[in-house]
Order: C-alpha cells, then sequence, then structure tokens
C-alpha cells in the first residue's frame, strides 16, 4: 500500500522479457532499478541475456539485501509459472556446462531459438561471441572488469562529495565510459555479424545483450534487438501478445518519473 493507501498497480505483463547485463555483485549495478522493473513487469517467459552475474568482479563484490530481493522476485516468477532461460555470457562463463546457476530455476544455455507469436523466430544469444578474438579472451574481461571497478570508486567518492547528482544522471566519468564504450561499437560491424550469425541460422533476427548499447530497428534486413544494461541505459526488450518487439526503460523514463512507462525507443511490429 502506498502512502495514500492506494494499492500498488498490478505487474504489467508480457509474453516474453529480454534483460542482459545486470552485472549483480558489481559496483556500477543499478540493483535498485532492476528490482523495480521486476516489480513492475512479468511474463510467460523471461530471457537472462548474460552477465546477470558479475562472477568475474575482481575488487569487493558488492550484495545485500536488493541483490536478494531481485533473486527472490525471479524464484517467484518461476513459482508464478514463468519459464527462466539464462545465456551465459563473459562475467560469468564460469556457468557454462553448469546444470543449473545455484541461485533461481534457470535453463542454461549459449545460446537459443525463440518463436514470437507472430511466427518470427530470434536467436537469443548474449553477443560476445561476435567480438574480436582478442578480446574474447578471458584476461580482457578480468583487466575491464578491475578499470572499471577503479573508475567506479572513484566516481562514487565524487558523488558522495558533490552530493548534486539525480541518480538517474551520468555523472562524468559515467559519461566518459558511456561514451568510450560508444566509440569501441562504432559502425556497427558487431550488429552485422551477429546479423549474418541469424541469417545464417535461419532467423529472423537476433536479440542480445553483452555491447551495453541498447537498440531495436531491421536496418540490417533482419530485425536487431539489444537489450542494453543494467549499469547505464536501464532498458529491456519485451514481447506483447501479438508479436512485437518493445524497448521498456531507459534515463529518459528515469527523468520522467514514469518507470512503469512504455515504450523508450523504437517499436518492430
Amino acid at each position: 500500500m502506498s502512502s495514500y493507501g492506494t494499492p500498488p498497480a498490478p505487474p504489467r505483463h508480457h509474453r516474453s522479457l529480454f534483460l542482459s547485463d545486470l552485472h549483480l555483485g558489481a559496483l556500477g549495478c543499478r540493483a535498485d532499478l532492476i528490482r523495480d522493473f521486476l516489480e513492475r513487469n512479468t511474463a510467460d517467459r523471461i530471457y537472462l541475456v548474460g552477465d546477470i552475474l558479475d562472477i568475474w568482479h575482481p575488487l569487493t563484490l558488492h550484495w545485500g539485501p536488493v541483490q536478494d530481493r531481485i533473486v527472490a522476485l525471479l524464484r517467484q516468477r518461476a513459482a508464478e509459472g514463468a519459464e527462466l532461460i539464462y545465456l551465459v555470457g563473459n562475467h560469468d562463463h564460469a556457468l557454462d556446462g553448469a546444470e543449473d546457476c545455484g541461485h533461481f530455476p534457470a535453463r542454461l544455455c549459449r545460446e537459443i531459438s525463440h518463436l514470437a507469436a507472430d511466427g518470427r523466430r530470434y536467436l537469443v544469444l548474449h553477443g560476445d561471441v561476435c567480438d574480436a578474438r582478442v578480446l574474447r579472451w578471458h584476461i580482457w574481461t578480468r583487466i575491464g572488469s578491475r578499470i572499471d571497478g577503479l573508475l567506479r570508486r572513484f566516481d562514487g567518492a565524487l558523488r558522495h562529495l558533490r552530493g548534486s547528482l539525480r541518480p538517474e544522471d551520468r555523472s562524468p566519468i559515467e559519461w566518459v565510459i558511456a561514451k568510450l564504450n560508444e566509440v569501441l561499437y562504432l559502425g556497427t560491424k558487431h550488429e552485422r555479424k551477429l546479423i549474418a550469425h541469424a541469417r545464417q541460422k535461419a532467423h529472423d533476427g537476433v536479440i542480445c545483450g553483452h555491447f551495453h548499447v541498447a537498440a531495436l530497428h531491421n536496418r540490417h534486413g533482419l530485425v536487431y534487438a539489444n537489450c542494453g544494461d543494467w549499469v547505464d541505459s536501464f532498458t529491456a526488450i519485451a514481447e506483447d501478445a501479438d508479436g512485437r518487439l518493445q524497448m521498456l526503460g531507459g534515463r529518459q523514463v528515469l527523468r520522467a518519473a514514469q518507470p512503469e512507462a512504455g515504450v523508450l525507443a523504437g517499436e518492430v511490429a
């Protein structure tokens, strides 16, 4: 119940939900926003599209009641009948080949075919398979985690000193991290590689994560959907009962103080 005695709105139900790059356990993870999103959204099938658990975070493990609540919510969704499918990424690569993830009842795999309500088939995978070979070496994941962790520790100290930034606003350091990531994947070569991978497997599109650049379009001839992340973009992909894909969430929604609102940028009918 709210402070005005009004019961909370029921969760918005989707046919399918796709979330990636939660990075639970990492310093940059916005676990509070993940919790809020899961409390406001349910689905018949929930795809966890890689880097859900940041197993390789090398500094301090950041885990507390909010992270426990996220795990409890996913367990609750499964108990209510939702199917949970966990696509292994590069930060949770240690789960590859395991029987279960140990946190919630989810089917583990590297990639899977999703049949949408309109008959289209989407290849679902984390996306690191299309990185350059040198970037796929796991030593780079460890080094990147260390650098990211140090930058975010420094950023947290600056936020504490300034005290003027709203949680949904990027700090200067977060802005630099986001822009460096955009430069790294400038030119959409990664998108074209994943589309080619999906086309080779006779799919109508691809749904992925990994790159921390949310997207939903069909500019390469097939549908390309990137879930975004819960470190910077705070987005997810949803499929409705008719098979349409939508992008949910985002910083724009947070600034408007409407976390339950619908489309951020893009819809594929």
